[in-house]
Parts: C-alpha cells; structure tokens; sequence
C-alpha cells in the first residue's frame, strides 16, 4: 500500500502561518532572492516591466492586494470588522464569536 501524502507534507519548509496574536493574522511572505541588494529594483523593472523604480509600484501593489482580499470577504459573505482606538476585541468580536461556535463531531 503507497504512504498517504498530506498537504502537510506538501507544504513542510514551503509555507507557514504564523499567528502572532488573537486578533490579527499576519501574511508574512519570504523570498530570498528579494533579500539582496539591488534585486528588488531587477524585480520592479525586469519582471513587473516599470522602467523607474519607485515606492509607489509597491504601493500599488500593497491596494491590489488590500483589494483583493476586500472582494473576496465579499464575495464570501466573510465580515471584514475594523476595530477603533479604543474598541475591546473580546466586545466586538463576541457576537461574531458565539455565532460561530459549534459541537465537536458529526452534524
């Protein structure tokens, strides 16, 4: 019988979430190419074709993505909460909390 492979298995040393607190979940990417010099202004000219190098491509690049997650909580029906200054987490993500709360095991 062939061993199971699992997306675990797939992904080990390739991806990782990393959760850092309760409320929030960082997308950390890592790629070490754009870690030495010089290879983020090959990248902005040479693969993504802009001519200047320039903060504003990463900052075009940060809002697509920005709204790329925005349409997807959308078209997911997934509520996007923001939190004021001085909001209490716990208060405000409680109602979506309980809501979401479940028995363990078939149903």
């Amino acid at each position: 019988m062939a061993a199971l492979t699992t997306v675990n298995d797939l992904l080990d040393g390739h991806v990782m979430l990393d959760v850092e607190c309760l409320d929030r979940i960082y997308l950390n990417a890592y790629v070490p190419n754009l870690q030495v010099g010089g290879q983020v202004v090959s990248f902005m000219t040479a693969h993504l074709g802009y001519p200047i190098p320039s903060p504003a491509i990463l900052e075009r690049i940060g809002t697509a993505f920005r709204r790329a997650v925005r349409r997807f909580a959308d078209d997911n029906h997934i509520p996007v909460v923001r939190f004021g200054k001085h909001d209490r987490k716990i208060d405000v993500m409680g109602p979506y909390l309980s809501s979401r709360r479940r028995p363990v095991g078939r149903g």
